[in-house]
């Protein structure tokens, strides 16, 4: 992972239209994420849409050799799932959509959770949870502030609400590169880390287990899961650093409450 990359209000930019772009997959996708389609169609829907619609690069495709414009997660898939046209989703799974989408040179990275039919209180708890567990940290973003606060703020509300931190992946740096510093890691200690400065884009993407959070990865090599088989959820966003607070690169619009009131 390379050093910290400021960027100026150009390069914000550039940035912000990739993440409205990557916002607008996921506003073409929400109508379409049902029961009875595979996560293979999910993929191929969202690689036509990127490229002939928005005239954008699906940029994880061919990434560390990585085959799909998308990683699709279900259920205990923690993530890096593969699609797959027999990966058929049914009534009561959960699964996160991860995309990422260049524009002009610069990359934005954001995924979801969609919880297909009729899912049990318990997923959709965990989901919630784990989606208010991102915004809490976001919430606190703004110069001066530590990244082990951040952590620390998604661990403590995890851990209050049950459910444990997966430690083997975090959040990234993005800008021209998908993975710059610094590294984002979703747990900490208060006043510790790298302090917050104006220019500063990177990803914040908790990995929120439903038991315990040791995980494994399967013989592809790429798709993670939970050891005790139990749900994992996930969200992520694209964020900037603003002079006073955060810009959301990739901001939905279903989202807006969860913006910190001025």
């Amino acid at each position: 992972m390379s050093d910290v990359v400021i960027k100026n209000a150009e390069q914000i930019a550039l940035m912000r239209e990739s993440g409205r772009l990557l916002a607008a997959v996921f506003a073409y996708l929400d109508p379409l994420v049902t029961e009875g389609i595979s996560t293979m169609q999910i993929n191929d829907w969202v690689e036509n849409y990127i490229v002939n619609e928005l005239q954008a690069r699906p940029s994880s495709k061919g990434q560390y050799d990585y085959p799909y414009v998308l990683n699709a997660s279900i259920n205990e898939v923690v993530c890096h799932g593969f699609p797959n046209e027999k990966h058929i989703l049914k009534s009561g799974d959960i699964v996160n959509i991860d995309i990422t989408l260049e524009k002009n040179g610069y990359l934005a990275d954001s995924s979801k959770m969609y919880m297909i039919g009729e899912v049990s209180p318990l997923a959709k708890r965990l989901v919630d949870t784990t989606q208010a567990a991102l915004w809490h940290a976001i919430n606190r973003v703004k110069p001066g502030v530590r990244l082990g606060d951040l952590g620390n703020t998604i661990a403590n509300f995890a851990h209050q609400n049950g459910y444990s931190v997966v430690k083997e992946y975090c959040g990234h740096g993005i800008g021209e590169q998908m993975h710059e510093g610094p590294q984002v890691l979703h747990y900490g200690k208060k006043n510790t880390g790298l302090v917050l400065k104006e220019g500063m884009t990177f990803t914040i993407e908790p990995m929120i287990n439903q038991g315990a959070a040791k995980v494994k990865t399967k013989p592809d090599g790429w798709t993670v899961v939970t050891r005790d088989k139990k749900l994992s959820a996930q969200w992520e966003h694209t964020l900037a650093v603003t002079a006073d607070g955060v810009e959301v690169l990739t901001l939905r619009d279903e989202e807006q409450h969860f913006l910190a009131n001025e």
